[in-house]
């Protein structure tokens, strides 16, 4: 469970669906900018509040942040999305919106899975 008493999995394959649905598409509210991923989305403790009440150490994804990051203004920024490292913050800098959301997938895929097999869920229990 998180800080705020979430289920990690749960939230995690929240935001599977809320990719996979085109959450990360452009907003009507924000249009001018892309979405930032793990901010712009429901997950976020800050969701919705340009004011940032919530400290990032209160949110489930502090634990996928590298420890040397956890000091950073947006530490979910972060969070390696690839094998060779790739985070989120490089996928801003060099990648495309296609390239990070399609990282972002196979790492929320990978992370869903490794949970489920820690928690001895059949296969008829996991995530598809």
């Amino acid at each position: 469970m998180a800080q705020d008493g979430r289920d990690v999995l749960e939230v995690l394959k929240f935001e599977l669906s809320f990719l996979q649905d085109g959450g990360y598409g452009r907003s009507p509210h924000a249009s001018w900018r892309a979405p930032a991923v793990f901010e712009d989305s429901p997950i976020c403790p800050n969701f919705c509040d340009p004011a940032r009440p919530q400290p990032c150490e209160s949110c489930l994804l502090e634990q996928f942040v590298p420890a040397s990051h956890r000091a950073e203004a947006v530490p979910c920024r972060f969070i390696q999305l690839t094998k060779e490292g790739q985070s989120v913050e490089d996928f801003y800098r060099t990648g495309t919106q296609e390239d990070m959301e399609e990282a972002l997938a196979g790492w929320l895929r990978a992370q869903i899975k490794r949970i489920e097999e820690e928690r001895g869920l059949s296969p008829k229990q996991r995530v598809a």
